[in-house]
């Protein structure tokens, strides 16, 4: 007589597979870094080169829409060219807003604005038409400065000569670009990047 065994439908425990799910969705959402948006974005032009920009020792001069931006990498180097261009323009900066503008992304304020801008959280500063851009007239050149007191800081800081990049926007009229690259001539500064976006290699 045989004996008839019953059939059980078999059963897969999931839970260490929703263990794991769930740590390595952790894990990328505490290491992953949130892009700060631009306070000014612009539509950089198409180019096959792959040269990246270092990490340390730049300044970034963001042109778009008129207005000139200013950024710098390292936040010592910022802090010693906000206190350079303090003493420029007779602007006396406190530990504190020494302390926030190291945080803070590319300005493009007069230096007497500067203040008001610190002051404001990181949300408002990303406004659009909240910054004017950095003068850079022959009357008030303060970009020149920027980039002179950037270039003083850098070298007092990290001994290093300072690179700079130009980002520019593709739609930008050349003579806004030029004159940027006329104030970079001035101070003998005749090697700089370009900033572009990567696109496909024709065939």
């Amino acid at each position: 007589m045989a004996v008839k065994m019953s059939k059980k439908a078999a059963s897969i425990d999931m839970t260490a597979m929703c263990d794991v799910a769930f740590l390595l969705l952790t894990f990328f959402i505490l290491t992953a870094t949130a892009k700060i948006p631009e306070p000014l974005p612009v539509d950089t032009p198409a180019s096959t080169v792959q040269t990246k920009l270092p990490d340390t020792d730049l300044a970034t001069i963001t042109v778009g829409k008129g207005k000139v931006f200013f950024d710098l990498k390292g936040r010592e180097v910022r802090k010693r060219t906000l206190e350079l261009m303090g003493q420029k323009y007779g602007v006396a900066f406190t530990e504190d807003e020494s302390a926030k503008f190291a945080l803070m992304e590319g300005v493009g304020v007069p230096i007497t604005s500067l203040k008001q801008l610190i002051a404001m959280k990181s949300s408002e500063r990303s406004k659009s038409n909240l910054q004017p851009g950095i003068p850079k007239d022959s009357l008030d050149n303060q970009l020149s400065q920027w980039i002179q007191n950037a270039r003083i800081a850098n070298i007092e800081i990290d001994d290093k000569e300072l690179q700079i990049a130009i980002k520019g926007d593709a739609k930008e009229e050349y003579p806004a670009i030029k004159k940027v690259m006329d104030i970079l001539q001035d101070q003998k500064i005749n090697s700089f990047n370009l900033v572009t976006g990567l696109r496909a290699k024709d065939k």
